[in-house]
């Protein structure tokens, strides 16, 4: 069993920071490979299965936020009893040059919390990790930010939407309630014609 672990931060304030690019990263494989996420109380995270070539591989987005990683990551490898050697960990890394992947058995957090969090829980920086510069998914994020662009526009149509409802529903009621005094004026008015009449 393999486990690949994308690290980033839960909440929409963070989808287009560059701490996201784990998170990013593994949810273009999990829908490419149609992989759906769960989450999941007990991983502190949000778990995707699928068997590949007979094995079966699990994808982990924890949900501690960045600093806390290690203690949803210990919780999945020792549910599962996977080893060390068969994990994978994507984050972001401002050292490596722009557009630039690199691939590492090992190595030191490099002042990565998220890294040094997961180091920590697993008493060892021997784990293999896929960093790269933030701005390779500038794309992905350009995209992050229109949909989110978008999304606020759709609010706000809707917003406006429902004040033109209310807005609407508030002189309906008015003409309604104009159209009652009058009613009740024509009523008053044939009530007295009435009494006149029955008076001469």
């Amino acid at each position: 069993m393999k486990l690949i672990i994308g690290l980033g931060n839960p909440g929409k304030e963070y989808e287009s920071t560059r701490h996201n690019a784990g998170f990013i990263a593994i949810d273009a494989f999990a829908k490419k490979n149609d992989i759906e996420f769960n989450l999941e109380p007990k991983f502190k995270g949000a778990i995707g299965t699928k068997v590949f070539n007979g094995e079966k591989v699990l994808l982990l987005k924890p949900m501690t936020y960045m600093n806390l990683s290690g203690e949803s990551v210990i919780q999945v490898m020792n549910f599962y009893k996977i080893n060390v050697e068969d994990i994978i960990v994507i984050s972001d890394d401002l050292d490596s040059p722009l557009g630039r992947i690199r691939l590492r058995d090992h190595g030191s957090a490099g002042g990565h919390n998220g890294h040094k969090n997961i180091a920590n829980h697993l008493h060892t920086e021997d784990y293999k990790r896929i960093k790269f510069q933030e701005k390779v998914n500038k794309i992905l994020e350009d995209e992050n930010i229109k949909l989110n662009q978008k999304q606020k526009e759709l609010e706000i149509k809707e917003q406006e939407r429902q004040k033109k409802l209310e807005e609407n529903k508030i002189k309906k009621a008015r003409e309604n309630f104009q159209k009652s005094i009058e009613k009740k004026e024509l009523i008053e008015k044939n009530k007295q014609n009435l009494e006149n009449q029955i008076q001469q």
